[in-house]
């Protein structure tokens, strides 16, 4: 898992995303939502506005940044033609990194791959999508890496593992050659189910899986536990111990940082943060890294 060969990948060249990725210095990414496609077009522009700036606040801090594909079903604006259009003017393109699900006609997945690498975007993370909405164009996402692997060779092709499931199982499809993948995200994890985080990282060692990853860890704004069940529907969600921790006290910017200091402890370099939110995106993080400075260094 630590090593800098690349098991799976055909790419000539690692992009630069892939390097930050096989490097020993730590990267934080943050996943952002597109407006959702059934708002009026004030409320459209105002929202990619608010996303504009915080994806330039967020990678002003050295991190990474990726938007989704009709997360949990919902129909939401393209990614890519924001990202092409808009951002990669004034962003170094390598720091975006677009999702594309199998939720789509062929077609238009195939030329997906096509614009973003004539955008200048050098990763794409490509994944099956939620069991909800459109029927998948392929099977399986892997099917869809390979006829892109062919179109876009010059791009790193990332895939979705899930240390919630069987780990033999999850390491079996990531070191099947036909996984065609040069790194890696994992569903999200907390401070809260570290021996599973710990299984898997052993499992990748003794299987000498030589592509990196990077960890999800989800901000969760409030330890209600109605909201915390609803959302375990979607992902899964340590109800009672999350529940357990704001119940005590803390807030959800210290209860983040926790989470990404029990994961680097663990020797687990590269992380990327969920659910929060466009408008406020910029300033949680820099919040979260404040928190963790301080946790780190102490009070200054």
């Amino acid at each position: 898992m630590h090593s800098d060969s690349n098991l799976n990948s055909s790419t000539p060249e690692p992009t630069r995303f892939l390097e930050r990725l096989q490097s020993n210095k730590p990267l934080i990414g943050v996943e952002l939502r597109p407006p959702r496609r059934d708002l009026t077009r004030s409320g459209a522009i105002d929202s990619w506005i608010d996303l504009s700036h915080s994806v330039r606040r967020v990678v002003s801090r050295d991190a990474f940044l990726m938007l989704t594909d009709n997360t949990v079903g919902q129909e939401e604006e393209e990614n890519l033609q924001h990202l092409t259009v808009n951002l990669t003017s004034e962003v170094e393109p390598w720091r975006l990194v677009p999702f594309l699900t199998t939720k789509h006609s062929l077609e238009y997945c195939l030329h997906y791959g096509d614009r973003a690498q004539l955008g200048g975007l050098d990763a794409l993370t490509v994944v099956g999508g939620d069991v909800i909405g459109a029927a998948r164009c392929v099977p399986h996402s892997y099917e869809l890496r390979q006829q892109l692997r062919g179109r876009a060779p010059g791009m790193a092709l990332g895939g979705w593992v899930n240390p919630h499931h069987p780990t033999d199982e999850q390491i079996q499809f990531v070191m099947d050659p036909n996984f065609e993948a040069d790194y890696y995200l994992t569903q999200v994890v907390s401070q809260h189910e570290l021996p599973m985080v710990e299984r898997w990282l052993r499992a990748t060692d003794d299987a000498g899986l030589n592509i990196p990853g990077a960890f999800g860890v989800f901000f969760y704004r409030n330890g209600r536990r109605d909201s915390l069940k609803r959302l375990s529907s979607f992902l899964p969600v340590p109800v009672d111990a999350i529940a357990a921790e704001f119940e005590s006290g803390i807030s959800p910017v210290k209860h983040c940082a926790n989470a990404i200091i029990a994961l680097r402890k663990l020797g687990i370099k590269h992380i990327y943060l969920c659910n929060l939110g466009a408008h406020r995106a910029g300033a949680l993080f820099e919040q979260i890294l404040a928190e963790i400075q301080i946790q780190s260094t102490g009070p200054s």
